[in-house]
């Protein structure tokens, strides 16, 4: 059973810089992509970046050149780093993990963008 673990989630003033973490359990994580995904109050949960077992990025345009995902397999670890934070960035950062048809996701952690 695959097992993932957000963490890293906090209060930050606007134009911040914050770094998630996503920790694996129960698997080989490196040979998932794995995406990150946010959801705010009231909205729907929206794609924000993704890296694939390759290492090949991409990302959502209203986080693009802030943010940057980074996998250290070593770990089973997948990173979000973000930098530049501003208050629409408020949200519950979810990880997922996907493998064909295999689809995990992580509890989620807390980022608000708040002075």
């Amino acid at each position: 059973q695959v097992q993932l673990v957000e963490s890293g989630g906090a209060l930050v003033q606007p134009g911040g810089s914050l770094t998630l973490s996503c920790a694996a359990s129960g698997t080989i994580f490196s040979i998932y992509a794995v995406a990150w995904h946010r959801q705010a109050p009231g909205e729907q949960r929206e794609f924000v970046a993704v890296i694939s077992s390759g290492g090949t990025r991409m990302y959502a345009d209203s986080v693009k050149g802030r943010f940057t995902i980074f996998r250290d397999n070593a770990k089973n670890t997948v990173y979000l780093e973000m930098n530049g934070l501003k208050p629409e960035d408020t949200a519950v950062y979810y990880c997922k993990a996907v493998r064909g048809r295999d689809e995990y996701w992580g509890q989620g952690t807390q980022v608000t963008v708040s002075s």
